[in-house]
């Protein structure tokens, strides 16, 4: 029990800022002004800040102090990760805390707003070597059935997930190895995404989102895990899963000309929205290339292009969420909070929400840059008040995802 001090400081806020802002906690004490030994009380339970202190500490961490009061909201399950090296321990836990930020900010505003209804499909596997591809073949196109995309290229993938009830966030994280990551939340009741946009592609960004959403459908029951072959392959199920989502077999497959040429695979890259080497992995999945074809491509298009880049990547511009984003606008827009109590309700910095809602830089200090959404008041279908304890009117989000 911590003596003295705030009362109700809560230490796992100061783990998750440490994390966040990517800071030891020497780093921190000497920017506090205080001894390392400090922080590892403050950090341990042990001891709580005084008020003095715990102001300084909210300052150079940009968050306020009453945040750090905030008991968490119920961890997330623990993000399957691209990469399993060890050395992206830190950059992984940030990320993490990221994510939690983002959780924070959804259940903050899911009292204002009824999110969309979560619509995924449900897969009951407990480990990843029962998956068979027939299985992620299945789980791709039933996904498409109830998103009713029929088997044609998806134009908004974003707009989708989100539709389908999925908490999306991309922002730039300087951590480029590690596109994305995703993860449950009990208390949201739905699933988070985290995309990366330190790569301006919008074909690669398309195939990170179906990615992780592969990971979501398939994986939601299966224990994490530090095994590097276990993990290869779940990695290689979502990928394939990606590869199924976005280039459905019968009409993607009916689209081909065979023998391919690296020409035709630009214009089927811009059909379809996804990259000459992601394509080359789904005709290899659809057999419709064989292991020596597959290789003869990927050796031309190194040959050609180079290692990383292709032509046209910076045709199509990446996705981006609309949900938290376009929830804040109606909140400030119908009058149910003011621009600058947004941040101080969720407790971090505007930066920071700006960042994880993909507001424009300055949203909350003034929005004249900021195009306004149509003004909707939905009163309860049965004359029964609302359940929202700050404001009677709960804010229906569906509509206005498509705008």
């Amino acid at each position: 029990m911590s003596r003295g001090g705030i009362q109700g400081f809560q230490q796992d806020r100061l783990s998750q800022i440490l994390a966040v802002r990517r800071l030891t906690q020497v780093q921190l004490a000497t920017m506090v002004g205080v001894s390392p030994a400090t922080v590892s009380k403050w950090r341990a339970g042990s001891q709580a800040p005084e008020r003095e202190a715990l102001d300084r500490l909210a300052g150079v961490v940009n968050v306020t102090p009453e945040w750090f009061t905030r008991a968490p909201t119920e961890k997330i399950s623990l993000p399957l990760f691209r990469s399993n090296a060890s050395a992206h321990v830190a950059a992984r836990a940030m990320l993490e805390a990221r994510l939690e930020w983002a959780q924070d900010i959804a259940v903050a505003l899911m009292e204002f707003v009824d999110y969309p209804d979560l619509n995924l499909p449900k897969r009951s596997f407990l480990n990843p070597e029962e998956i068979t591809s027939e299985d992620i073949e299945r789980a791709a196109c039933e996904c498409r059935d109830m998103w009713r995309l029929g088997r044609v290229a998806v134009q908004d993938l974003a707009l989708a997930v989100e539709g389908a009830g999925v908490i999306l966030v991309r922002e730039e994280t300087g951590i480029a190895q590690i596109e994305g990551l995703s993860a449950w939340s009990e208390v949201l009741g739905r699933p988070l995404i985290l995309l990366s946009a330190d790569k301006d592609n919008g074909y690669r960004s398309r195939f990170d989102l179906a990615h992780e959403l592969g990971h979501l459908v398939l994986h939601r029951l299966i224990q994490r895990t530090t095994d590097r072959e276990r993990h290869n392959l779940m990695e290689k199920q979502a990928h394939q899963f990606a590869g199924a989502f976005l280039l459905p077999a019968e009409t993607f497959a009916s689209d081909v000309r065979m023998p391919v040429t690296l020409d035709d695979m630009l214009l089927l890259k811009r059909r379809w929205g996804v990259s000459v080497a992601a394509i080359t992995m789904r005709l290899y999945a659809l057999g419709l290339l064989d292991e020596e074809g597959k290789l003869s491509l990927f050796k031309r298009r190194s040959a050609r292009w180079g290692g990383k880049s292709e032509p046209g990547d910076g045709d199509r511009k990446p996705e981006q969420p609309r949900l938290l984003r376009r929830t804040i606008d109606l909140l400030v827009d119908e009058n149910v909070m003011p621009l600058d109590a947004i941040p101080r309700h969720i407790g971090l910095s505007e930066t920071d929400v700006e960042m994880l809602t993909g507001l424009p830089d300055g949203y909350f200090r003034g929005k004249s840059n900021v195009v306004q959404l149509a003004r909707l008041r939905v009163a309860p279908s049965d004359g029964t008040e609302q359940k929202s304890q700050t404001n009677p009117v709960v804010l229906p989000f569906k509509s206005l995802l498509k705008n």
